[in-house]
């Protein structure tokens, strides 16, 4: 019979499981699955590490790109109603791709982060004054107004998000 073995991080709790990395004896409380098997959450954490590449000017690069380009893409927006519905995605990565172009195509999920919520301010800038006038007595005309800078917002910023931090598969 092997002697009993515990959690490196509880050394109250007896365990049999290891990182499939470092070899740790880990707890299931300790535990991260992994397509690869279980590791513990300071190999996770270390790994995870390998694909933050930003460095500190992609961010304010990244952030006046996106800001700039959504700003110019919800003027668009603002007139064209319906079809917003179609060019909205378009418009999210096409300024994703921009934003990737001036950072060199480095990663880090703060910078995705911040692109998203300057592809945001970008659109929210249209729904302001759409707003202020709903405020001051508007009817229901400017409340349908209202809507498409909303969901040029919406979409533009959930496509920008997702095509920056989503998996990319070839060697583009």
């Amino acid at each position: 019979m092997s002697p009993a073995t515990y959690c490196a991080n509880h050394p109250d709790r007896e365990t049999g499981l290891r990182c499939n990395n470092c070899d740790k004896y880990i707890c299931m409380n300790c535990a991260v699955h992994t397509p690869t098997g279980y590791r513990c959450k300071e190999c996770v954490r270390g790994h995870s590490k390998v694909f933050e590449t930003a460095q500190p000017l992609d961010f304010i690069l990244g952030f006046g790109v996106a800001l700039v380009l959504s700003f110019i893409a919800g003027l668009i927006a603002s007139r064209i109603g319906f079809f917003i519905i179609l060019l909205a995605p378009v418009a999210g990565s096409i300024i994703a791709e921009a934003v990737r172009a001036v950072t060199g195509r480095r990663r880090s999920l703060r910078l995705f982060r911040l692109v998203a919520v300057a592809v945001a301010l970008g659109g929210l800038w249209f729904v302001l004054p759409v707003g202020l006038s709903i405020l001051a007595g508007g009817g229901l005309i400017n409340l349908m107004a209202l809507l498409w800078p909303i969901l040029y917002t919406v979409l533009a910023t959930s496509s920008a998000y997702y095509r920056l931090s989503g998996i990319q598969i070839g060697g583009r």
